[in-house]
């Protein structure tokens, strides 16, 4: 994976190990940690799924494809259906295979499109934390938060830097925080991500039964 800090020149750091604990499988982690298109896709799957799940799926479908790592390109190139079949196959690489077989391929005909199809090409070349994250929030697949998440991994467990990362990946950059999947380090603090996450959902369902029923519990009023 490559590096950057201070938003200078990139250097690339290939001999820097990097340890990650996010889909709590060896042999998957390993590849999220030496492959940037592997990453990607894992925060692409990143969605109605547990994130063990989402980051073990770059592995599997590297397996499925009988390569030790994914490739742009080739993804890009393969047959719509063929590729589909390797995410339905049981058990399926997501809760929403043919959907997200689809995402993953728009992703990676907009790398080879607009990076050469080097993914970590997306952040190698940013200015700063800003244009950064606008590189990421313009990848098929990727919003405003996913975005920020994914600067957040980039630069706490990768160590790509640039000036004003932390502000740019909001409050996902911080320092100590247990939000989301840029966080984990291994099983205790998987825990205090999902606790967090489940706190998330908890109050934005309170929020909402609160807006719709007004205070005393009755229906309320659009605004």
């Amino acid at each position: 994976m490559t590096r950057s800090d201070g938003g200078r020149d990139t250097a690339r750091h290939e001999d820097t190990a990097v340890t990650l604990r996010i889909a709590q499988r060896p042999e998957a982690d390993a590849l999220l940690a030496r492959s940037p298109l592997a990453a990607l896709v894992g925060m692409l799957l990143d969605q109605q799924v547990p994130m063990e799940w989402a980051f073990t799926g770059p592995y599997t479908l590297a397996e499925r494809m009988g390569t030790d790592d994914l490739d742009a390109r080739t993804i890009a190139g393969y047959d719509p259906e063929a590729f589909t079949a390797l995410f339905t196959r049981k058990p399926a690489l997501h809760r929403y295979p043919g959907s997200m077989a689809h995402r993953v391929q728009q992703l990676c005909r907009f790398l080879v499109a607009e990076y050469d199809g080097r993914a970590d090409a997306v952040w190698t070349g940013a200015a700063d934390g800003a244009d950064l994250l606008a590189r990421l929030n313009s990848l098929p697949g990727f919003g405003a938060q996913k975005a920020q998440i994914f600067l957040a991994l980039l630069g706490k467990r990768f160590g790509v830097r640039p000036a004003g990362w932390r502000e740019a990946a909001g409050a996902y950059g911080e320092e100590g925080a247990h939000r989301s999947v840029a966080d984990i380090t291994g099983p205790d603090s998987l825990a205090e991500v999902r606790a967090f996450k489940q706190h998330a959902k908890a109050a934005a369902r309170a929020a909402r039964h609160a807006r719709d029923h007004g205070a005393d519990g009755e229906p309320g009023t659009a605004g």
